[in-house]
């Protein structure tokens, strides 16, 4: 297959096994698609792999956290490839709270003490993971100081449910500390609930179940997570708003107002720290009281129990409250046609430790892809619109970088972007994407252009067979929706700017993640050791940003979007009437003393009180609004649009350029206004996993249904404002 897709230019071969011509490019007229396609092929030709391995070498060569003196060296670095590739660059620096650690304690008092080591010791043969003097080491930003002394509570993954299920068995956690695995949700999730039961301090641990020799060897033998690897990371309350906490809504420039830490809101209200499956063991070997249901369990040799007690802990953390300065380097290509409708592509580049996989995997992919794109600038070969190279500073602690850069440009960015596109890690296997569903059907088109490195067929055919193994037989590439957990989200769910985010996996796991051992060795073992993928998302990712570049209408259509719509609405009438029907039964059985209390017979804890009996909601604003766009949908063709008139096509453009806004609303989602997205938002409860539909769907989950009442009314207003921007599109191209 190999030889005969030599043969064919690299974009085309899907066409030329099948002895036809390549199909049409959504957004482009007959002769632009030629000329598009002819662009993509030069371009091709210019991604260089070794690039992506020379660079990340040199950026993972030292720990490069914020405000650390090879941080700005990186910085320096990017700024100076960029130039050279023909771009204008700025370097935008954001001076924002970023606390480290000071005091780091935790000690087992009773039944037998032990100290916990809180150290990720070197690996032999990885000279990086010597460099510990330079490095954070291991704990949770955003944690509040505390020192604090209680009985200890095992608690699974700390999410809302667990807490049920403790309650269920009659064990409050208040006055306890917690101690909770890593996974199950976002990590910040876990002291905030936590806290919510009145817990006064939280300990989080990587089980070897999830990430680590249970899974596969450990490193360096293997890629898991060996015994002493802690998880670094943020715990503010990014579900809540992300950025810098002292500048709630507006840029952390230099001159800007800040808050006392003492009103500043997303800190955690408890103290919290993460630990090695080294130092946790110790703590869960001495606890006692109820053995933990089955779904709970681990892979630490030992039997896991719930506590409280007997074993006694004292947790005592203080840190650094300190500004420290986030660097953005902008990289801007101006277009020559529209060089003010933007296309911004990017990633961040600070790092919890060295951060080959995380985030540098994903960098050094928009680095390639911006060469390239300059060198064919340099050529005669400039794009249509302006293109803006990114790479953010300050992601990991909160996506401060980005954040801050939006908010500080919020009103241009509203004015001429026309998307956003981000790559984090990415490493071997099968491509995966999320993104505004507007953009599906685009998006689709590119995947069957790309051919994956390892079978030759494209990395649509490759992420098929995959489906097909779990039972699914997809004709198009399926986008997934976007939460949160990386810099698409202050773009897509603050401003309303179409996004992506994309990489690839599946064949590259392991246990490396914000710990000391996520280094260049890591990757280039386990990861992606040609850095063949990372070329396959240069070319993915590169096709994304030219095609919108380029497009003579700009690729946004309908269909896929209403039906990915209408299936949230048939999720959230479910939701209701499932919370319905299963409250009926149990309120029943708890009036009938029929309720079955244990899994385990032998397990005893209290009966459940009633529930409030759920009310009947009115779904109508919302199905009338999705009756709407499902109406309209149909009725736009993206052929009869590039047809158009110049003057015509500029009109779609505006208002395609628009087009996502019209799924937010100003005051945002209750609890959190920067949040004004109503289709598409982090979960309350889950931090970077999504709600769709939050505003209506969380008010059901958390039972208030006042408030689903009025979210579902908001949202059908916002459904119907959508439809209307729908029906102004349609109307310029008149097909029907």
């Amino acid at each position: 297959m190999k030889t005969v897709l030599s043969t064919c230019l690299p974009l085309l071969f899907g066409a030329c096994l099948l002895g036809q011509s390549p199909a049409p490019l959504m957004g482009f007229t007959e002769a632009s698609a030629a000329k598009q396609r002819a662009l993509e092929s030069q371009f091709d030709t210019k991604v260089k792999p070794g690039n992506l391995d020379e660079w990340m070498q040199y950026m993972t060569a030292q720990p490069h956290h914020v405000g650390s003196p090879y941080d700005k060296q990186v910085v320096d670095f990017l700024a100076e490839k960029f130039r050279s590739w023909g771009y204008e660059v700025q370097v935008e620096r954001f001076d924002v709270l970023f606390p480290t650690p000071k005091v780091r304690k935790l000690e087992l008092l009773e039944p037998t003490p032990y100290t916990a080591m809180l150290q990720e010791p070197p690996v032999e043969g990885d000279a990086a993971t010597e460099q510990t003097e330079a490095a954070l080491p291991p704990y949770n930003a955003f944690s509040i100081d505390g020192d604090v002394t209680a009985e200890l509570i095992f608690v699974n993954y700390g999410v809302p449910a667990d807490y049920e299920e403790l309650e269920r068995r009659g064990i409050d956690v208040a006055g306890k500390i917690v101690i909770a695995k890593y996974q199950g949700s976002w990590r910040g999730i876990k002291p905030k609930v936590a806290a919510e039961k009145g817990a006064i301090g939280c300990i989080l641990y990587s089980d070897p179940e999830d990430d680590g020799y249970y899974q596969g060897a450990t490193y360096p033998d293997g890629a898991y997570k060996n015994e002493y690897g802690v998880q670094r990371g943020a715990v503010m309350d990014l579900p809540r708003a992300p950025g810098d906490p002292l500048t709630p809504g507006y840029g952390a420039t230099k001159d800007a107002e800040r808050l006392d830490i003492s009103e500043a809101e997303g800190l955690t209200e408890i103290p919290v720290l993460p630990i090695s499956y080294h130092d946790a063991l110790p703590l869960l070997k001495a606890l006692g009281g109820p053995v933990a249901p089955g779904s709970w369990r681990g892979a630490l040799p030992i039997t896991y129990h719930i506590g409280p007690g007997p074993a006694k802990v004292h947790l005592g953390l203080e840190f650094n409250w300190e500004l420290a300065p986030a660097y953005d380097v902008i990289a801007t290509l101006e277009g020559e046609q529209y060089p003010d409708e933007w296309v911004i592509r990017g990633n961040h580049h600070d790092a919890w430790v060295h951060g080959a996989n995380d985030p540098i995997s994903g960098m050094v992919a928009v680095m390639e892809e911006a060469r390239a794109v300059g060198e064919l600038a340099k050529a005669g070969m400039r794009p249509k619109r302006t293109i803006k190279y990114a790479a953010w500073g300050a992601e990991e602690p909160g996506l401060l970088g980005s954040t801050e850069w939006v908010e500080t440009h919020a009103d241009e960015l509203r004015e001429k972007a026309v998307a956003y596109i981000n790559t984090d890690a990415s490493g071997r296997g099968f491509l995966n994407a999320g993104g505004s569903h507007t953009l599906e059907k685009f998006f689709g088109q590119i995947t069957k252009d790309v051919e994956d490195p390892q079978t030759g067929v494209s990395v649509f055919e490759r992420r098929k067979a995959a489906e097909a193994t779990e039972g699914k037989d997809i004709t198009d590439f399926p986008l997934s929706a976007l939460g949160s957990g990386s810099d698409y989200s202050p773009f897509f769910q603050h401003l309303g700017i179409a996004a992506f985010n994309m990489g690839f996996g599946g064949e590259s796991s392991g246990g490396e993640y914000h710990t000391m051992y996520d280094s260049y060795d890591h990757y280039k073992r386990f990861k992606d050791p040609d850095f063949s993928y990372g070329g396959a998302l240069v070319k993915v990712a590169g096709r994304t940003t030219l095609r919108l570049a380029n497009a003579d209408v700009l690729p946004f259509e309908f269909t896929r979007m209403a039906e990915t719509l209408k299936a949230y609405g048939a999720e959230v009438t479910k939701l209701a009437d499932d919370i319905r029907e299963r409250t009926a039964r149990e309120n029943r059985l708890i009036r009938e003393n029929a309720y079955e209390l244990a899994a385990d017979p032998k397990e005893a804890f209290s009966a459940p009180k009633p529930k409030e009996e759920v009310p009947y909601l009115n779904f109508a604003p919302l199905q009338n609004g999705l009756t709407r766009i499902g109406g309209l949908a149909g009725d736009y063709s993206a052929d009869a649009a590039t047809q158009q008139p110049d003057a015509q096509r500029e009109r779609l453009n505006n208002l395609f350029m628009d087009l996502e806004r019209q799924l937010t609303r100003e005051e945002g989602l209750p609890r959190r206004p920067w949040f004004v997205h109503h289709v598409y938002a982090p979960g309350f409860y889950t931090g970077y996993g999504v709600k769709t539909f939050p505003g209506v769907r969380e008010a059901i989950e958390q039972r208030n249904f006042g408030e689903a009442q009025e979210q579902i009314d908001k949202l059908g207003a916002v459904l119907s404002t959508y439809a209307d921007q729908m029906k102004r599109i349609i109307g310029i191209v008149a097909t029907k």
